[in-house]
């Protein structure tokens, strides 16, 4: 059987490709003008519009809405923010969990929103699930679980094999964690029907418009100029594409496949019924759903990274990576051995130097961005977005500083990542650790982590 590989994803390939807007049809004006328009830039125009209603906001895209990483996820919208961590070291616990409620909050909203837009995205509630297949991750499962605990996510729950198997059969599953803050969602139908309610709310989308470079108050394309006393870079995987942005957020490929649509007796096998997101403690993790029409939808890093952060070419994933991803789904699963893999495609997501996710505005120059959401965008994004709402009336004298202006990932700042081949060198040597750190693991009956994984966390500032 044939595997359709690239195409954007498989959720285009759904959905199919949306009608072209028309691109920027000269130099203007606006009020803000908001560069990409993935998850971060709609949610943004989205609730800057609805607070503001006379703003005039322009939205500006490369290619079209979703291209990137908005359209080609793994549908997770799941209260996971990347640097929590670090930054209860940096600000006290308290504003972590600060950082973690709002994150929880996130999920419902996001929820809501697409109930009051009428968005029908396959959204389903189901949490997520995270199992240990081995000794290493069943000890790295219940720190993770303990730690979730002590930030305030007081209704998480811990399963041993049986109980984790009573939700989804996972072969060799000796443990879970499971939080219901979570949702298994169709990434593609979501951001169209974003898009479709921006628009109705009165905001430009110029489609076909790729920003050159950003400078305070202009963002410049092939077509002329957007003039805005808010310039804000919304891009992500792709800020590199940017003039000056090179080693701001590197783009790290993860990669998909998605199976033919699965017979009764097969899903019977597995379980799955109650539609959770499915991930584990791997260093090289996989991340999965059950999507609506019967197919599993599988994710991991594949080729991590390309040299000079080079992004891809509509989607296309090489073919060790598509046999690297059927393994996983038949480890998980063997009685799936010979299910068909009807599409393959991949996608970059932006990690800064210390993985940490930022919301900043420069009030000296009106410059924002938001992102490095390190895979954990699609919630993310949204929570982001609100605060960039709030940054710009708080900038703009319409109001006074929030409880989301206040959480500790606003302006923090991160330091370049290092010239190539340097970069390069450190992603393929990282992974190749975690890679080969999970093998061991797979095989040893030791409940510690291998000692490469803990050196390659180190040594990456992950």
């Amino acid at each position: 059987m044939s595997t359709v590989n690239g195409g954007i994803s498989f959720w285009y390939a759904q959905e199919g490709a949306p009608a072209p807007r028309e691109p920027l049809p000269g130099d203007t004006t606006a009020d803000v003008c908001i560069v990409g328009a993935g998850y971060t830039g709609l949610w943004t125009a989205y609730y800057l519009k609805k607070a503001v209603p006379f703003l005039n906001i322009t939205v500006l895209e490369a290619k079209f809405c979703g291209y990137g990483a908005s359209g080609r996820n793994g549908g997770w919208l799941y209260n996971g923010i990347a640097g929590r961590d670090r930054y209860a070291k940096l600000h006290g616990h308290e504003a972590a969990v600060r950082l973690q409620q709002a994150m929880n909050a996130t999920v419902t909203e996001v929820l809501d929103v697409c109930e009051t837009e009428k968005i029908e995205a396959d959204q389903h509630r189901g949490g997520v699930l995270e199992v240990a297949l081995s000794p290493a991750q069943l000890a790295r499962l219940k720190a993770f679980h303990a730690a979730e605990l002590a930030f305030g996510e007081t209704d998480r729950e811990l399963y041993g094999a049986r109980e984790t198997a009573d939700r989804i059969r996972v072969a060799g599953a000796v443990g879970s964690s499971w939080t219901p803050h979570g949702a298994r969602l169709h990434p593609v139908k979501l951001v169209k029907g974003l898009a479709d309610a921006v628009e109705a709310l009165g905001v430009t989308i110029h489609e076909s418009t790729p920003v050159t470079e950003i400078r305070p108050k202009h963002a410049i394309t092939p077509y002329g100029t957007v003039r805005a006393p808010y310039v804000l870079r919304c891009t992500e995987g792709f800020t590199a594409s940017l003039a000056g942005q090179r080693r701001t957020w590197l783009p790290m490929n993860s990669s998909m496949i998605a199976t033919e649509p699965l017979t009764d007796a097969q899903w019977e096998s597995i379980g799955w019924d109650g539609r959770e997101t499915l991930g584990d403690m791997a260093h090289a993790y996989m991340y999965a759903q059950r999507t609506t029409d019967g197919r599993i939808a599988l994710g991991g890093r594949g080729v991590p990274y390309r040299f000079g952060s080079k992004t891809d070419n509509d989607g296309r994933t090489q073919p060790q990576t598509v046999e690297a991803l059927r393994e996983i789904l038949v480890r998980f699963f063997p009685q799936l051995a010979g299910v068909g893999i009807d599409h393959a495609w991949s996608g970059v997501l932006g990690v800064p130097r210390d993985w940490c996710a930022t919301v900043t505005l420069d009030r000296s120059t009106g410059l924002g961005w938001a992102g490095g959401y390190v895979g954990s965008g699609v919630a993310t994004a949204n929570l982001a977005a609100r605060t960039l709402r709030d940054l710009i009336q708080q900038d703009s004298g319409q109001s006074g500083p929030t409880d989301l202006t206040a959480l500790p990932w606003v302006n923090h700042k991160v330091r370049k990542w290092e010239p190539e081949p340097l970069r390069w060198l450190g992603v393929q040597t990282m992974y190749a650790a975690f890679r080969g750190a999970d093998r061991r693991e797979a095989t040893a009956h030791s409940a510690a982590t291998d000692r490469v994984a803990v050196l390659a966390n180190r040594l990456s500032g992950r």
